[in-house]
């Protein structure tokens, strides 16, 4: 795949670079390509591919002991336009304050390396395009003849992406990652709509995807659900699946700025400065941690240096290229990182430990959802959490909505299905009243999905959930 004008993207990084002037230049090129399939009632209903092109130019402008950055991102740029953006940024640069995040930029032998497997600088990209969806196709016909004779209708959507990233600096770095990212949701309902279950997965190619078992799994849900029972607002013992626990984390790892910490604006800030680094956040052996090569779950491999296309308080345009490793954000229990760029690493004394693009959670556990359920006297066993919104991020105190089934456990079943809740819980409150943790597996963020589709983590049994009052959501 070519760019406008015939140029490759590697051969737009080259371009933008020699129009760049003196001072310093980042160029990130990206290529998507993406696929979908849409369907509804039992029938697929549409289908697509697309192709984007972006390219991004950060110029540096050094002024005595001044530097400052200046950020042009465009899409679909031709070939006779590459000037222009690179134009464009350099009079953002020099228009613009200092940048308090300066750093030198990484040359070859400072940055990252593309990861293991990965296709060389030079290779064309690839892409993806229907044909990804060729045996899931196939399933997924047999799943709406199964749906069908049993009265339910099957609704939802699989979509498919790779997207080439290229990076160069006037430094002399060139990197190169090719990310392939997937995400299937299906919503199984009763013939009159009244019972709604959903299941979701992420996955690098559809090959790991098993139509059968999610289906089976989504019709025993709607026959739990046949029964209703109302229950009040309370604290109540909750199973969490791992794709509720992916929709609270997500957005705790999302928190974990460094800066934003070492400021006291958040729930990772320590009393009378400084940050919680150090402090247990819970009584299990409970790790968060993030690899760009999990050599245990190589479908949740990403990009293995940094990609940012703008500086904020947990990025920093000036780090393109470094190279991330294994981090444990929390160790056994204990906070042991946060999100640092170079720059706010010098400020908190702290290692640099930049974001990377996936999670997972592990306490060691061997229990399976269902084994969870099994022994559960008395409680709550949630589905999906959604609509989520952050109350006090003091406390990291979160809101949102119970969605597509809640369940009422007693005795070791599933009895009924009961209303909806609106919940008042912080992830961090939540990893202290953790009672038990289960086997970590794949899981996908119904909440945050579209965003980020790399986590793996475990069921959890949480004592005195917080579900603040009735929600009439369905």
């Amino acid at each position: 795949m070519t760019a406008p004008g015939g140029i490759s993207p590697q051969e737009t990084v080259e371009r933008a670079l020699a129009a760049a002037r003196p001072g310093g230049c980042v160029v990130i090129a990206d290529e998507t390509s993406s696929a979908n399939l849409r369907w509804a009632g039992n029938t697929l209903t549409t289908n697509g591919v697309s192709r984007s092109r972006q390219l991004t130019v950060v110029a540096i402008s050094r002024d005595g002991r001044d530097t400052r950055a200046g950020v042009v991102s465009r899409a679909g740029v031709r070939a006779d336009q590459i000037e222009d953006v690179v134009r464009a940024a350099g009079k953002a640069a020099a228009e613009s304050s200092p940048a308090e995040d300066a750093q030198p930029l990484l040359a070859p032998g400072d940055g990252g390396r593309a990861g293991t497997g990965q296709i060389a600088w030079d290779d064309p990209v690839a892409g993806t395009g229907i044909g990804v969806f060729g045996s899931f196709s196939a399933a997924l016909g047999a799943a709406f003849d199964a749906a069908g004779a049993a009265g339910q209708r099957l609704y939802g959507f699989a979509e498919h992406s790779v997207t080439s990233t290229f990076v160069g600096t006037s430094a002399g770095l060139r990197l190169r990652h090719d990310q392939p990212a997937g995400t299937l949701e299906i919503n199984a309902k009763s013939a009159d709509l009244a019972r709604s279950a959903w299941a979701g997965q992420g996955t690098r190619d559809f090959t790991d995807v098993d139509v059968g078992a999610l289906h089976a799994d989504l019709a025993r849900r709607l026959e739990w659900a046949k029964r209703r029972v109302d229950l009040p607002p309370g604290r109540y013992e909750t199973v969490l699946p791992p794709a509720a626990v992916a929709d609270l984390l997500i957005y705790l790892y999302w928190s974990a700025g460094a800066r934003d910490a070492l400021d006291g604006r958040t729930v990772f800030s320590k009393p009378g400065g400084g940050t919680r680094v150090g402090e247990r956040l819970s009584g299990l052996p409970l790790t968060l941690r993030s690899d760009p090569a999990p050599p245990a779950a190589p479908g949740l491999g990403c990009a293995p240096f940094v990609i940012a296309h703008a500086s904020t308080r947990t990025s920093s345009v000036f780090d393109n290229g470094l190279a991330l490793q294994p981090t444990d954000w929390i160790s056994r229990g204990e906070l042991a990182a946060l999100i640092q760029t170079r720059h706010s690493a010098g400020l908190t004394g702290l290692g640099a430990t930049p974001a990377i693009g996936n999670l997972m959670l592990d306490g060691g556990g061997t229990a399976s959802l269902d084994e969870m359920i099994a022994g559960t006297g008395r409680g709550l066993l949630l589905t999906c959490l959604w609509y989520i919104r952050e109350v006090d991020p003091q406390t990291l105190l979160l809101t949102g909505l119970t969605r597509d089934g809640i369940y009422l456990v007693e005795s070791g079943e599933v009895t009924a299905a009961v209303n909806n809740f609106r919940f008042n819980e912080s992830p961090v409150g939540m990893l202290a009243r953790t009672a038990e943790v289960g086997a970590t597996r794949p899981a996908l963020s119904r909440e945050w999905g579209d965003y980020f589709t790399r986590t793996a983590m475990p069921p959890l049994r949480v004592e005195g959930f917080n579900m603040s009052s009735v929600s009439q959501a369905s």
